[in-house]
Protein backbone atom coordinates (compact mmCIF):
# COMPACT_ATOMS: atom_id res chain seq x y z
CA UNK A 1 0.00 0.00 0.00
CA UNK A 2 1.32 3.59 -0.56
CA UNK A 3 2.99 5.59 1.97
CA UNK A 4 1.84 9.01 3.21
CA UNK A 5 3.85 11.26 0.76
CA UNK A 6 5.45 14.72 2.10
CA UNK A 7 4.79 18.16 -0.22
CA UNK A 8 7.68 17.50 -2.71
CA UNK A 9 10.10 20.36 -3.82
CA UNK A 10 10.75 19.43 -6.68
CA UNK A 11 14.32 20.30 -9.25
CA UNK A 12 12.07 21.85 -12.69
CA UNK A 13 9.22 20.65 -13.97
CA UNK A 14 7.00 17.77 -12.55
CA UNK A 15 7.49 15.50 -15.37
CA UNK A 16 4.74 12.77 -13.95
CA UNK A 17 2.47 12.04 -16.34
CA UNK A 18 -0.85 10.98 -14.95
CA UNK A 19 -3.71 9.35 -17.22
CA UNK A 20 -7.00 8.34 -16.62
CA UNK A 21 -9.07 6.36 -19.34
CA UNK A 22 -12.51 4.79 -19.07
CA UNK A 23 -15.12 3.84 -21.21
CA UNK A 24 -19.02 4.99 -19.96
CA UNK A 25 -21.86 2.97 -21.16
CA UNK A 26 -25.73 3.43 -21.37
CA UNK A 27 -27.96 0.77 -22.18
CA UNK A 28 -31.28 0.37 -23.75
CA UNK A 29 -33.98 -1.69 -25.40
CA UNK A 30 -35.48 -0.18 -28.66
CA UNK A 31 -37.37 -3.13 -30.01
CA UNK A 32 -38.23 -1.61 -33.86
CA UNK A 33 -36.15 -0.21 -36.65
CA UNK A 34 -38.30 2.89 -36.24
CA UNK A 35 -37.06 3.19 -32.10
CA UNK A 36 -33.59 2.04 -33.03
CA UNK A 37 -33.26 4.63 -35.73
CA UNK A 38 -35.19 7.38 -32.95
CA UNK A 39 -32.34 5.94 -30.47
CA UNK A 40 -29.45 7.05 -32.40
CA UNK A 41 -30.77 10.34 -33.15
CA UNK A 42 -31.61 10.87 -30.02
CA UNK A 43 -27.69 10.09 -28.88
CA UNK A 44 -26.37 12.04 -32.05
CA UNK A 45 -28.40 14.75 -30.50
CA UNK A 46 -27.37 15.02 -27.06
CA UNK A 47 -23.94 14.06 -27.41
CA UNK A 48 -22.57 15.71 -30.26
CA UNK A 49 -19.80 17.52 -30.48
CA UNK A 50 -20.73 21.05 -29.08
CA UNK A 51 -22.20 19.31 -26.01
CA UNK A 52 -19.00 17.20 -25.52
CA UNK A 53 -16.76 19.87 -26.06
CA UNK A 54 -18.84 21.87 -23.31
CA UNK A 55 -18.06 18.90 -21.19
CA UNK A 56 -14.52 19.16 -21.50
CA UNK A 57 -14.69 22.24 -21.12
CA UNK A 58 -16.09 21.58 -17.45
CA UNK A 59 -13.16 19.20 -17.08
CA UNK A 60 -10.53 21.38 -17.94
CA UNK A 61 -11.35 23.70 -15.19
CA UNK A 62 -12.32 21.11 -12.71
CA UNK A 63 -8.17 19.72 -13.07
CA UNK A 64 -7.06 23.40 -13.32
CA UNK A 65 -6.11 23.02 -16.95
CA UNK A 66 -5.31 25.46 -19.74
CA UNK A 67 -7.18 25.40 -23.03
CA UNK A 68 -4.65 25.71 -25.70
CA UNK A 69 -6.54 23.99 -29.05
CA UNK A 70 -9.79 22.12 -29.40
CA UNK A 71 -10.83 20.30 -33.02
CA UNK A 72 -13.93 18.81 -32.54
CA UNK A 73 -15.81 16.40 -35.40
CA UNK A 74 -19.46 15.26 -35.42
CA UNK A 75 -19.50 11.96 -38.42
CA UNK A 76 -22.05 10.60 -40.28
CA UNK A 77 -23.76 8.35 -39.80
CA UNK A 78 -23.15 8.95 -36.32
CA UNK A 79 -20.62 9.76 -33.21
CA UNK A 80 -18.57 12.16 -32.78
CA UNK A 81 -15.18 13.26 -30.76
CA UNK A 82 -13.47 16.07 -29.42
CA UNK A 83 -9.83 16.45 -28.85
CA UNK A 84 -8.77 19.09 -26.10
CA UNK A 85 -4.98 20.42 -25.81
CA UNK A 86 -4.25 21.73 -22.49
CA UNK A 87 -1.59 22.90 -20.20
CA UNK A 88 -0.93 22.94 -16.72
CA UNK A 89 -2.11 26.44 -15.06
CA UNK A 90 0.31 27.18 -12.73
CA UNK A 91 -2.01 29.69 -10.35
CA UNK A 92 -4.72 27.61 -10.46
CA UNK A 93 -3.06 24.49 -10.22
CA UNK A 94 -1.41 25.47 -7.56
CA UNK A 95 -4.53 25.72 -5.29
CA UNK A 96 -6.28 22.15 -6.23
CA UNK A 97 -5.70 19.20 -4.63
CA UNK A 98 -4.87 15.71 -5.49
CA UNK A 99 -5.71 14.25 -2.32
CA UNK A 100 -7.90 11.24 -2.46
CA UNK A 101 -10.95 12.88 -2.04
CA UNK A 102 -14.00 13.38 -4.28
CA UNK A 103 -14.36 16.28 -7.21
CA UNK A 104 -17.88 18.12 -7.98
CA UNK A 105 -20.86 17.36 -9.27
CA UNK A 106 -21.98 19.00 -12.70
CA UNK A 107 -24.31 21.51 -10.96
CA UNK A 108 -21.45 22.37 -9.01
CA UNK A 109 -19.39 23.92 -11.08
CA UNK A 110 -4.70 19.08 -32.71
CA UNK A 111 -2.38 22.31 -33.19
CA UNK A 112 0.55 22.52 -30.21
CA UNK A 113 1.08 19.85 -27.83
CA UNK A 114 1.66 20.90 -24.26
CA UNK A 115 2.13 17.02 -23.31
CA UNK A 116 -1.36 16.96 -21.98
CA UNK A 117 -4.95 16.24 -23.65
CA UNK A 118 -8.53 15.23 -23.12
CA UNK A 119 -10.19 13.57 -25.56
CA UNK A 120 -13.27 11.51 -26.07
CA UNK A 121 -15.54 9.62 -29.20
CA UNK A 122 -18.94 8.12 -28.81
CA UNK A 123 -19.99 5.01 -30.45
CA UNK A 124 -23.71 4.58 -30.63
CA UNK A 125 -24.53 1.17 -31.68
CA UNK A 126 -27.88 -1.10 -32.03
CA UNK A 127 -28.30 -4.71 -32.25
CA UNK A 128 -31.33 -5.94 -35.06
CA UNK A 129 -32.00 -9.19 -33.53
CA UNK A 130 -32.46 -8.51 -29.88
CA UNK A 131 -33.20 -4.74 -30.07
CA UNK A 132 -30.47 -3.56 -27.38
CA UNK A 133 -28.88 -0.76 -28.22
CA UNK A 134 -26.10 0.49 -26.43
CA UNK A 135 -24.36 3.74 -25.87
CA UNK A 136 -20.81 3.93 -25.23
CA UNK A 137 -18.55 7.27 -24.88
CA UNK A 138 -14.16 6.77 -24.57
CA UNK A 139 -12.56 9.11 -22.71
CA UNK A 140 -9.18 10.23 -21.83
CA UNK A 141 -7.59 12.94 -19.76
CA UNK A 142 -3.60 12.78 -19.43
CA UNK A 143 -1.68 15.88 -17.82
CA UNK A 144 2.07 16.17 -17.24
CA UNK A 145 2.60 17.94 -14.31
CA UNK A 146 0.79 18.55 -10.74
CA UNK A 147 -2.23 18.45 -12.01
CA UNK A 148 -4.38 15.23 -11.99
CA UNK A 149 -6.83 13.97 -13.51
CA UNK A 150 -8.82 12.03 -10.93
CA UNK A 151 -11.10 14.75 -9.66
CA UNK A 152 -12.96 15.25 -12.52
CA UNK A 153 -14.65 11.61 -12.29
CA UNK A 154 -17.49 12.84 -9.90
CA UNK A 155 -18.22 15.21 -12.58
CA UNK A 156 -18.18 12.86 -15.76
CA UNK A 157 -20.05 10.32 -14.56
CA UNK A 158 -23.05 12.27 -13.71
CA UNK A 159 -22.94 14.59 -16.60
CA UNK A 160 -22.83 11.22 -19.16
CA UNK A 161 -25.28 8.75 -18.48
CA UNK A 162 -23.35 5.81 -16.88
CA UNK A 163 -24.93 2.46 -16.50
CA UNK A 164 -21.60 0.90 -16.76
CA UNK A 165 -18.50 2.40 -16.01
CA UNK A 166 -14.74 0.87 -16.59
CA UNK A 167 -11.80 2.98 -15.17
CA UNK A 168 -8.09 3.05 -15.33
CA UNK A 169 -5.57 5.08 -13.85
CA UNK A 170 -1.98 5.07 -14.66
CA UNK A 171 1.05 7.10 -13.43
CA UNK A 172 4.24 7.17 -15.45
CA UNK A 173 7.42 7.73 -15.38
CA UNK A 174 9.70 10.02 -12.63
CA UNK A 175 10.36 13.50 -11.72
CA UNK A 176 12.91 14.53 -9.02
CA UNK A 177 13.14 16.43 -6.08
CA UNK A 178 16.20 18.91 -5.06
CA UNK A 179 18.22 16.20 -3.85
CA UNK A 180 18.12 14.33 -7.07
CA UNK A 181 15.89 11.83 -5.91
CA UNK A 182 13.47 9.69 -8.02
CA UNK A 183 9.55 9.67 -7.24
CA UNK A 184 7.44 7.78 -9.24
CA UNK A 185 3.94 9.06 -8.09
CA UNK A 186 3.49 12.19 -6.05
CA UNK A 187 -0.05 11.47 -4.54
CA UNK A 188 -1.44 8.74 -2.15
CA UNK A 189 -3.72 6.83 -4.11
CA UNK A 190 -5.14 3.51 -2.64
CA UNK A 191 -8.22 3.03 -5.39
CA UNK A 192 -10.11 5.27 -7.41
CA UNK A 193 -13.07 4.50 -5.44
CA UNK A 194 -11.58 7.06 -3.26
CA UNK A 195 -12.04 9.89 -5.29
CA UNK A 196 -15.81 9.17 -5.93
CA UNK A 197 -18.50 10.76 -3.74
CA UNK A 198 -20.80 8.38 -1.14
CA UNK A 199 -23.44 9.03 -3.18
CA UNK A 200 -21.99 7.83 -6.49
CA UNK A 201 -20.81 4.53 -4.90
CA UNK A 202 -23.88 3.72 -3.50
CA UNK A 203 -25.52 4.04 -7.20
CA UNK A 204 -22.73 1.21 -8.51
CA UNK A 205 -21.52 -2.11 -7.69
CA UNK A 206 -18.07 -1.88 -8.12
CA UNK A 207 -14.66 -4.05 -8.36
CA UNK A 208 -10.96 -3.04 -7.83
CA UNK A 209 -8.34 -4.67 -9.60
CA UNK A 210 -4.96 -2.77 -8.23
CA UNK A 211 -0.98 -3.01 -9.32
CA UNK A 212 0.42 -0.90 -6.45
CA UNK A 213 4.08 -1.65 -7.62
CA UNK A 214 3.67 -0.25 -10.55
CA UNK A 215 1.02 2.76 -9.94
CA UNK A 216 -1.39 1.26 -12.35
CA UNK A 217 -4.95 1.28 -10.46
CA UNK A 218 -8.43 -0.23 -12.45
CA UNK A 219 -12.39 -0.06 -11.15
CA UNK A 220 -15.09 -1.47 -13.09
CA UNK A 221 -18.46 -0.45 -11.26
CA UNK A 222 -22.13 -1.48 -12.58
CA UNK A 223 -25.31 0.17 -11.88
CA UNK A 224 -27.21 -0.88 -8.66
CA UNK A 225 -31.29 -0.55 -9.29
CA UNK A 226 -32.59 -1.93 -11.95
CA UNK A 227 -36.07 -0.22 -13.37
CA UNK A 228 -36.52 -1.74 -16.47
CA UNK A 229 -38.56 1.88 -17.59
CA UNK A 230 -35.65 3.41 -17.34
CA UNK A 231 -34.39 1.28 -20.38
CA UNK A 232 -36.96 1.47 -22.80
CA UNK A 233 -37.18 3.93 -25.40
CA UNK A 234 -40.12 4.99 -26.84
CA UNK A 235 -42.13 2.11 -24.70
CA UNK A 236 -43.48 2.15 -21.42
CA UNK A 237 -42.81 -0.80 -18.86
CA UNK A 238 -47.34 -1.14 -18.14
CA UNK A 239 -47.60 -1.31 -21.77
CA UNK A 240 -45.82 -4.43 -22.24
CA UNK A 241 -47.14 -8.26 -21.93
CA UNK A 242 -45.99 -10.26 -18.84
CA UNK A 243 -43.71 -12.42 -21.58
CA UNK A 244 -42.09 -9.17 -23.42
CA UNK A 245 -41.58 -7.91 -19.82
CA UNK A 246 -39.55 -11.17 -18.89
CA UNK A 247 -37.64 -11.24 -22.10
CA UNK A 248 -36.59 -7.72 -22.52
CA UNK A 249 -35.55 -7.83 -18.66
CA UNK A 250 -33.05 -10.48 -19.07
CA UNK A 251 -31.85 -9.03 -22.22
CA UNK A 252 -30.96 -5.83 -20.41
CA UNK A 253 -29.78 -7.62 -17.55
CA UNK A 254 -27.49 -9.81 -19.86
CA UNK A 255 -25.93 -6.76 -21.75
CA UNK A 256 -24.89 -5.13 -18.43
CA UNK A 257 -23.42 -7.94 -17.05
CA UNK A 258 -21.24 -9.22 -20.19
CA UNK A 259 -20.25 -5.41 -20.57
CA UNK A 260 -19.70 -5.60 -16.77
CA UNK A 261 -17.57 -8.75 -17.10
CA UNK A 262 -15.96 -8.08 -20.34
CA UNK A 263 -17.33 -11.20 -21.81
CA UNK A 264 -20.23 -13.49 -23.76
CA UNK A 265 -21.94 -15.11 -20.93
CA UNK A 266 -23.86 -18.40 -21.70
CA UNK A 267 -27.53 -18.86 -22.08
CA UNK A 268 -27.97 -20.48 -18.70
CA UNK A 269 -26.31 -18.23 -16.40
CA UNK A 270 -27.91 -16.04 -13.80
CA UNK A 271 -27.06 -12.34 -14.57
CA UNK A 272 -27.15 -9.50 -12.24
CA UNK A 273 -29.98 -8.89 -10.11
CA UNK A 274 -31.25 -11.91 -11.18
Amino acid sequence: MPTTLKKLRLHGFNNLTKTLSFNIYDVCYAGSEEQREAYIAYIDEAYNAERLTAILTDVAEIIGANILNIAHQDYDPQGASVTMLISEEAIVAEGISNNATPGPLPDAVIAHLDKSHITVHTYPETNPQTGISTFRADIDVSTCGRISPLKALNYLIHALESDVVIMDYRVRGFTRDVKGRKHFIDHNISSIQNYLSRGTKNRYQMVDVNVYQENIFHTKMVIRDFRLDDYLFCIKEADLSPQDHKRIQKLLRRELSEIFYGRNLGRNLEFMGD
